[in-house]
């Protein structure tokens, strides 16, 4: 009797193990499971696509962010920069604008003044004239100084990871604000929207990038995001954090060699839910600001963001790009 109870004490012991280990292989099996992107109808994939590309050409073309209407972009040294029709000062503005000397641009270290001109008409946009020396913080600085002269908006402009600052200018009565419409699409395919995993990093990476002036930025990435295409897995680094709503992805894929821009094209994604899912529409992939302005610092993709695979959805580029 004793070495039955053994026996069969082994027997539950054995079948108890076999139990755990199946159980771990569901619980596994279940958590590899690949989910399928957030359903739509037909009817409301061609709608909201039809109404996000309407608003995306309005934006291109409103101020100050539109970059179809900036028309400068100059860089500020230490020291002082002088701005106006002159055209011997380093910055040059349209003489209809401006006066031959609008104003001085004052830089130390990282924060910009202004010097007005006694006869300068720089004015805060949409206020008074600026009569005496100001502070002008930069767009990145969540209080951004805007200000116009004559058909003319300017700002300070900086990017991330850099400590270069620019002036940058546009022009509200360029004719493009009435003529400008998006380069073609690619069909539209809901197989192009595919459910993305978001792996982590364990804490913020911050990655440097090329820009297409020449010099580096950096931006904060919050990990990669982890799709299946072209019976493939492929990874795209997501720059954002944990309270951003949606992230920003820089790709090149091989349509750049003919059909979209050469340079590569952004993405905006939205931020995974709590089990680290999401859904990534490449059919809302659209060209960078310097497609339609030479006047803009775009950030290039980083190597880690090249696809083996076609991307054949979304923008394409112009005939002819501005950069």
């Amino acid at each position: 009797m004793v070495q039955s109870a053994v026996e069969w004490s082994s027997v539950y012991s054995f079948r108890f193990t076999v139990l755990i280990i199946s159980v771990l292989i569901a619980t596994s099996s279940c958590s590899s499971e690949w989910r399928d992107p957030l359903p739509v109808s037909q009817e409301e994939f061609l709608a909201e696509h039809e109404d996000w590309r309407s608003n995306r050409e309005q934006a291109l073309v409103t101020p100050p962010g539109g970059p179809v209407l900036w028309s400068g972009l100059f860089g500020l040294p230490q020291g002082k920069t002088a701005f106006g029709s002159d055209p011997a000062l380093p910055i040059v503005l349209p003489a209809e604008d401006s006066p031959a000397l609008a104003g001085t641009l004052v830089r130390q270290g990282q924060d910009v003044h202004l010097e007005p001109a006694s006869d300068g008409n720089v004015h805060f946009q949409d206020g008074p004239p600026i009569e005496e020396t100001t502070i002008l913080e930069n767009d990145r600085s969540g209080n951004t100084t805007y200000l116009s002269l004559g058909s003319l908006g300017m700002r300070i402009h900086s990017e991330p990871g850099t400590d270069r600052l620019w002036l940058r200018v546009w022009d509200t009565d360029l004719p493009e604000r009435e003529t400008f419409q998006l380069p073609e699409y690619f069909t539209l395919s809901t197989e192009w929207r595919v459910s993305a995993r978001l792996d982590r990093y364990p804490e913020l990476r911050s990655i440097p990038l090329a820009d297409i002036t020449g010099g580096m930025i950096e931006q904060d990435a919050i990990g990669e995001l982890v799709f299946r295409k072209a019976d493939g897995e492929h990874r795209l680094i997501a720059f954002g954090n944990e309270q951003s709503r949606s992230y920003f992805v820089s790709m090149w894929d091989s349509t750049a060699i003919s059909e979209t821009y050469q340079a590569g094209r952004y993405m905006r994604v939205p931020a995974a839910d709590e089990d680290g899912w999401t859904t990534i529409d490449f059919n809302r992939s659209y060209n960078a600001p310097c497609v339609f302005t030479a006047f803009s610092v775009c950030s290039l993709p980083p190597l880690e963001n090249r696809l083996d695979l076609a991307v054949t959805a979304g923008e394409k580029r112009p005939e002819k790009p501005a950069y």
